[in-house]
């Protein structure tokens, strides 16, 4: 390899963002902040912000990025800023519509107001139970009913003796015989003294032993008598059914009179017409049910008896649906869970002696988009997506701005409530958080979303690194230190922590916001200084935290070295091969990333195929690697075919790759395979490649950079060092190294280097050591120059082709003649 390869390589100190623990702790960074401010999402704090001044609606908020930036958190602190400037809410109650028991009423009072009407009304009713029966056995009402019944008895007397009178007066007699429900006086004629009964007489009569002219004249008197006695029972009747509604009227008027006075501090505690309205319908289904009130005659106050009154005096409850009493601000509810039930409440049922469901008023319950009203709800995008019902409901509830309780129950094939609460007015705003892609599915397939949520506040993961950033984030760790009651952190352990922050972003010119993150570790790393008896958590423990993180995690990457330690996975790190190269693959396992080295071979020959690529044919390559791969044509053809046609075969492969591949950050890799099977010029096997590659040859960021040359160096640290090896990466990407600190030491050693290109010819330079070489338009490419070597092997494929295809055509010709000078031989 050239000494002049050097110029490419990346110095040291771009290697890695390092912060000086001297100079933070001198700086005193994070000192004097409170730690309590949101940090790094100045475009989501004020979208959300926004969206709650907006009176309006529609004026939801979605809440986007990525999870663990601590998206929750800071909506939490913004809405406790928000609702402790505003009043909390009303409180809500149900009670019976006793003109519609299926339509229950809804009523509103002041924060506090309902539990005290709901009080007040269980008070009035337990008082009455007592009073009532007090109030019937009074001298008051014993006198007026007895006013009243003396004069029904005073007429009903004049009627039987008048009526006895004129019986005697006609030969009969009034005779009282017992019935099994009443006792009615019957009509009997008087014979020789003795009353008889008119059948008895008419059968002897019939015997002979009773003048018939006699009965006539008796029966004939008889039905006189009867119309005459019907006439009087008839007017006793009206007697007893005006008696008897003139004493429910005079018990009506007493109850109400009473029951009126118990209820006015109600009436004058709640002016609401609607309230006011409520207890005179109380007061007048009170009036028609007194008989509620009175003891069950054989009844001592038993289970049964308790059960009948409670069941009796249920119609007259306040249903207390949400109550708050103890708010001081609107409610902010986080919705962990929101099952249609929760979320939106139900109709309970219960069954009956009979077995048959029954509800009412009273079973219906509140659930947290309720709870929530007039005040901040809090949900998750996939969990109102994955629970039954719940998306459809909320978007109905929030573009009708009301929401009607009911039950929701997709496995219950009818319904069974029979109750359609009064509609409840919602004055709420909803935050979902979600994703991106979940966002923007919604809005692309559900036109109803832009509706209902007006506002997108987008979280970044990520804020720009500059002192700020820096003294904002330290504050927030030593927030979450006296927060969490950690021990102190030493200025080694805000530092290798801050490094950290910057290294997750995969920038050196970002830093990360993860509040969740910050505290996972900062928890790990107190109880690793716990362990070792340490007063602070210093440097050496962060450290710790993160290799034991890895640990947990590395598993599968410790199989796969261990496949190249014993040579299962052939990897190459010294020597050189033609059309060989070494590229390098991230490997995801969620929350742990990895890199690990991949050999790429080419193989070419004259043809007219172009490039195959094993991998798509094998179906094993992505779209995006299959672009990259028929970019490469597209560079042979800039480079070298525009004096002659490309006449080439070749193929590309990732040798023992036997999963799915994607991603163009080998684009370049297989290009080099290629040129150097093209030239027949070796490629040093210490070198791993990475970076994409343009139809121009200019090579392109990709990701994992940081993974990809820890990867490769932990290969070679196995297989041995060489002091040659190393990494060839995109120079664009030499700002977003974060390598590890053993990286860093062996690259400042000498024992291990990183080279950034920007283009092709420059890698081909580091990669064999030889001079790439620009094209002249006259002369083509110096000679000895890469470039020249692959350009006359392109020509010597093209004009070898050509002759091959020539000396076919002739053989043809050639042919032909002999065949038909040969027929006339032949016969």
């Amino acid at each position: 390899m050239s000494d002049k390869n050097s110029k490419y390589l990346v110095p040291v100190e771009k290697l890695c963002w390092r912060i000086d623990p001297a100079g933070l702790a001198k700086a005193g960074a994070g000192d004097g902040r409170s730690g309590e401010e949101i940090i790094g999402q100045p475009r989501g704090v004020q979208a959300f912000r926004f969206a709650m001044q907006m009176n309006k609606s529609g004026y939801n908020v979605f809440v986007t990025g990525h999870p663990g930036i601590g998206r929750l958190e800071a909506i939490k602190k913004m809405l406790a800023e928000i609702a402790g400037h505003e009043k909390s809410p009303d409180d809500l109650c149900y009670v019976n519509n006793f003109k519609s028991p299926e339509a229950p009423i809804l009523l509103r009072f002041k924060a506090g107001d309902g539990g005290r009407f709901k009080e007040g009304m269980r008070e009035v009713m337990e008082r009455l139970k007592t009073l009532v029966p007090q109030l019937f056995e009074s001298e008051e009402y014993i006198n007026r009913r007895k006013e009243i019944t003396s004069a029904y008895e005073k007429k009903t007397t004049e009627f039987f003796k008048g009526l006895d009178k004129r019986v005697k007066e006609m030969g009969f007699s009034l005779v009282q015989i017992p019935d099994a429900h009443q006792q009615r006086p019957q009509l009997m004629p008087m014979v020789d003294g003795e009353p008889v009964p008119l059948p008895v007489l008419e059968e002897r009569m019939e015997k002979g032993r009773f003048p018939r002219k006699e009965y006539a004249q008796i029966k004939e008197k008889f039905e006189t008598l009867k119309r005459e006695i019907d006439k009087i029972f008839l007017d006793i009747r009206e007697l007893q059914k005006d008696l008897q509604d003139k004493g429910q009227k005079f018990e009506q008027m007493m109850f109400r009179n009473m029951a009126a006075e118990q209820l006015r501090p109600l009436r004058e505690a709640h002016e609401d017409q609607k309230v006011q309205a409520y207890v005179e319908s109380v007061l007048d289904d009170l009036s028609e049910n007194i008989q509620i009130f009175m003891p069950v005659e054989g009844q001592s106050g038993g289970p049964a008896r308790l059960l009948a009154a409670g069941d009796q005096f249920q119609p007259y409850q306040v249903n207390l649906l949400v109550d708050n009493a103890k708010q001081k601000q609107p409610p902010v509810i986080i919705e962990s869970y929101p099952t249609y039930r929760n979320l939106f409440g139900t109709i309970e049922r219960i069954v009956d002696r009979s077995g048959v469901w029954r509800t009412d008023f009273s079973k219906i319950q509140a659930g947290s988009f309720l709870k929530a009203n007039g005040g901040y709800l809090v949900l998750n995008l996939i969990d109102l997506l994955t629970e039954p019902g719940v998306w459809p409901a909320l978007k109905r509830a929030l573009k009708t701005e009301e929401m009607e309780i009911q039950t929701f129950d997709p496995f219950y094939w009818f319904t069974s409530t029979g109750l359609k609460p009064e509609a409840i007015p919602m004055e709420i705003k909803v935050v979902v958080l979600g994703d991106p892609r979940l966002y923007y599915l919604l809005r692309y397939y559900d036109e109803e979303v832009a509706k209902i949520f007006k506002v997108r506040a987008d979280f970044d993961s990520t804020m720009n690194r500059d002192e700020e950033a820096i003294g904002q984030l330290a504050g927030t760790i030593r927030a979450t230190v006296e927060r969490e009651k950690l021990r102190a952190l030493d200025a080694s352990a805000l530092a290798v922590l801050l490094e950290h922050m910057v290294r997750v972003t995969g920038r050196q010119e970002k830093i990360a916001v993860s509040t969740p993150l910050l505290e996972d570790l900062l928890s790990e790393a107190d109880s690793l200084a716990g362990r070792d008896g340490a007063e602070k958590i210093l440097g050496r423990h962060i450290e710790q935290a993160l290799n034991d993180r890895i640990y947990r995690a590395n598993l599968i990457e410790e199989k796969i070295q261990e496949m190249i330690d014993r040579g299962s996975l052939l990897i190459e790190v010294d020597g050189c091969e033609i059309g060989q190269v070494n590229g390098l693959a991230v490997i995801s396992l969620g929350e742990y990333m990895f890199g690990r080295p991949s050999r790429i071979t080419a193989v070419t020959s004259m043809g007219r195929d172009g490039i195959i690529n094993i991998e798509r044919e094998a179906d094993l390559a992505g779209s995006i690697h299959n672009k990259g791969v028929l970019i490469l044509s597209g560079y042979l053809r800039r480079m070298y075919a525009q004096d002659k046609p490309l006449s080439v075969s070749a193929s590309l492969a990732f040798e023992q790759s036997y999963s799915g591949v994607d991603g163009d950050s080998a684009s370049s890799t297989e290009l080099y395979a290629l040129l150097s099977s093209l030239a027949e010029v070796p490629i040093d096997q210490g070198i791993a490649v990475t970076g994409s590659v343009n139809q121009k040859g200019e090579v392109q960021a990709i990701g994992g950079v940081n993974e990809k040359i820890e990867g490769f160096y932990e290969v070679c640290r196995k297989k041995g060092i060489t002091g040659r090896q190393g990494v060839m990466i995109p120079a664009s990407n030499v700002q977003d190294l974060m390598l590890r600190r053993q990286v860093v030491e062996a690259v400042a050693a000498g024992r291990f280097q990183v080279w950034a290109v920007k283009n092709i010819n420059e890698g081909l330079e580091i990669l064999t050591g030889k001079k790439a070489g620009e094209r002249d338009p006259q002369k083509g490419y110096p000679a000895g120059s890469l470039n020249r070597l692959v350009d006359a092997k392109l020509l010597k494929f093209a004009k070898g082709l050509q002759a091959f295809a020539s000396g076919r055509n002739g053989a043809k010709k050639a042919t032909s003649p002999q065949k038909k000078a040969g027929n006339p031989g032949g016969e």
